[in-house]
């Protein structure tokens, strides 16, 4: 049983799997020719791999650049880090953990079926982390292994609908249409940016249209802009670190300056892999879900990974990721003066989260947007992992924690619940799934109701 559930993870924990799992399906669903069906198979499948490809290189060259911030400015404490906190959640608990991710995905199908919140949730990397979070939290706290699967993957389910729900009144603003949603745990974080740049911005100016003087014209490419303020930032924090630490810890000996650029270098390069892969798997994956949109879930979208929206607004991906850790960097200053645990910016989960904070936030209110919207993420994404540690048992008890939004606000729900009794979290879930079904008959009712007044205004013949 266990090795059957270990391949079941290895497989649905593979984002790039599901991708070409889901083109596949829609592309028979299609009848599409065997020859068009390979091919948009593999291009999808492949073009998901370019695309975690990119995210690795920016990984591997941001994770040295936190180890040297942290000794640089001598701070000490917990660092949100997904990867790290799933790693000790899976050992103990990884049966309830795919069992929960497995049956949350049948619900988040099935809600999308019969609601009117159409989102296929398909980052399926994310969804196992949201899945091990909740399996901790319910079996920490009293649940059985059963109970914590029940009701844990309804609340997995019911999370990986209503999350890109929450964003897609402003996706639509990124993309210009409906075609496509954005599914990661970072969505209330991001969706909170397109409210702070609504609130606060000015749309007309955006972070695209920045004048560049013409002796700096090659400002105008998006990766010579990233290379040159990533280079600028690494060096700076290089030279406070010093050479003998870079060099002894980081660089296995390689002049400490050269390092610090060719980090930077790869970090751009990155970025370029990324924003290359998502133009390849839109290209692959929006035509072949119209199969899946016609044949079984009705005007269904995707929900993919949040690089999704890099190629909308490069600049913005830049000076949502600083924007971002400035936040982090407050958040962290304002723990360290009140005492108790500091919660370190972790530069992976602000360059993600933030960089999307920075395209929505721009697409609702601009420059402002990008730059407030995405500090305010900083800011969840620093007090919300705190806010969580009291529920995760012996977990909370590691140097690391879920980092991303959704999970502080879906962890501190059903950690809340849960302290109350259990009796409260069965509760919280039914009152949630009611909820999502009384609003998907409203929304509907109100379609309808605006549908037969434009009719009626029509001028008939």
């Amino acid at each position: 049983m266990n090795s059957v559930l270990q391949n079941f993870l290895d497989v649905f924990r593979e984002p790039s799997v599901i991708v070409g799992l889901i083109a596949l399906l829609g592309l028979v669903l299609q009848r599409k020719s065997a020859s068009d069906t390979v091919k948009g198979t593999i291009k999808a499948f492949v073009g998901f791999l370019v695309l975690a490809a990119g995210a690795g290189v920016v990984s591997d060259a941001l994770t040295p650049f936190g180890d040297m911030f942290q000794h640089a400015f001598g701070v000490q404490g917990v660092v949100p880090n997904n990867e790290a906190i799933v790693g000790k959640v899976l050992t103990d608990y990884g049966s309830q953990a795919a069992l929960i991710f497995f049956f949350g995905m049948v619900v988040n199908v099935l809600l999308a079926r019969f609601t009117t919140f159409k989102f296929i949730y398909m980052s399926g990397h994310v969804a196992l982390y949201l899945a091990a979070m909740i399996a901790v939290i319910l079996i920490a706290n009293g649940f059985s292994s059963w109970q914590a699967i029940l009701w844990g993957s309804l609340a997995q389910g019911l999370i990986t609908t209503m999350s890109p729900a929450l964003v897609q009144p402003w996706m639509r603003k990124v993309t210009k249409n409906d075609n496509v949603a954005l599914g990661h745990t970072g969505n209330f974080g991001i969706a909170t940016s397109g409210l702070v740049g609504r609130l606060v911005g000015d749309s007309s100016k955006s972070t695209e249209d920045l004048k560049i003087p013409k002796g700096l014209g090659f400002l105008r490419d998006t990766t010579v802009v990233i290379a040159t303020s990533m280079g600028i930032i690494y060096l700076l924090v290089t030279l406070v670190a010093g050479p003998g630490y870079v060099e002894r810890e980081l660089s296995d000996g390689q002049w400490y300056l050269l390092w610090a650029v060719m980090q930077a270098g790869k970090f751009a390069a990155g970025v370029f892999i990324i924003l290359a892969g998502v133009r390849v798997v839109l290209a692959e994956i929006i035509p072949a879900f119209k199969g899946i949109s016609e044949k079984l879930v009705p005007n269904a979208r995707p929900a993919l990974d949040v690089p999704i929206v890099f190629t909308f607004a490069p600049n913005a991906v830049l000076i949502g990721f600083l924007a971002s850790f400035v936040g982090g960097l407050i958040g962290m200053g304002i723990l360290v003066a009140v005492g108790g645990t500091i919660i370190i910016p972790g530069i992976v989960a602000h360059f993600m989260t933030g960089a999307a904070s920075g395209v929505i936030g721009n697409a609702t209110g601009g420059r402002r947007g990008a730059i407030l919207g995405a500090m305010a993420n900083g800011l969840l994404i620093t007090f919300l992992p705190l806010l969580v540690l009291p529920f995760l048992g012996d977990v909370g008890l590691q140097n690391s924690t879920f980092s991303d939004a959704d999970f502080g606000v879906s962890g501190l729900l059903i950690g809340g619940s849960v302290r109350i009794g259990h009796a409260a979290v069965i509760g919280l879930v039914v009152i949630a799934l009611a909820a999502v079904f009384v609003s998907s008959a409203l929304v509907t009712r109100r379609r309808a109701v605006a549908a037969a007044t434009e009719a009626e205004a029509q001028p008939t013949h």
